[in-house]
């Protein structure tokens, strides 16, 4: 999976978790009167990234997701009945609460749960499509949901999601990724870093 990066930030915006995004004799804000004449030490950011990773949970991070992306699948299901139609822009709304649900419960700070986030917004995506596709049939069959769930055959599963593949999809997907991705590990500042006691 590839990974979003930009042009470096400026010291005021969020900071990837590294020594080296801390450079040494640079103010913790250019725009704070207050901060101007403070630096951040590299050894300092070291030891204070070093504790931050201690406070990470991966396990905790994965569950949380995975109960996220259980959520935003049900909620995707739930829309479509109610609306009687898919709506993709819910993709997005699965990779938003995943990303949200493994920042908060892990902590993490390292690209890992970046990764992880992502990986549950696929999954959660795929399970809102199947369960919209168990609507349609339950509509169709004149059957209960619950019904169609427990008799769907495993192996006919790919071959649903291809027949109902849209091209638009991928572009939902797309971004549920990223968020799922971006906003899964905590955007480390400057500020946060110096406030942070030893």
């Amino acid at each position: 999976m590839s990974q979003f990066h930009s042009e470096p930030p400026p010291s005021h915006e969020p900071m990837p978790a590294t020594p080296a995004s801390v450079p040494a004799g640079r103010s913790a804000s250019s725009h704070s009167p207050q901060t101007q004449t403070q630096t951040l030490d590299p050894n300092r950011v070291a030891f204070l990234l070093e504790q931050m990773r201690t406070e990470q949970n991966l396990l905790l991070a994965t569950l949380a997701g995975t109960a996220g992306a259980l959520l935003g699948a049900s909620a995707w299901a739930v829309v479509t009945y109610l609306t009687n139609y898919q709506i993709g822009w819910m993709a997005v709304g699965i990779g938003f609460l995943v990303g949200f649900m493994v920042r908060a419960a892990g902590k993490g700070i390292d690209p890992v749960y970046g990764a992880v986030g992502a990986a549950l917004s696929v999954l959660g995506c795929v399970a809102g499509n199947l369960l919209t596709i168990c609507i349609a049939i339950s509509q169709q069959q004149q059957m209960p949901l619950l019904e169609v769930i427990t008799r769907l055959n495993p192996a006919a599963i790919p071959q649903l999601m291809v027949a109902t593949f849209h091209p638009m999809d991928l572009l939902f997907y797309g971004i549920a990724v990223y968020y799922g991705y971006k906003l899964s590990f905590r955007q480390v500042t400057q500020e946060e870093l110096a406030a942070r006691p030893t």
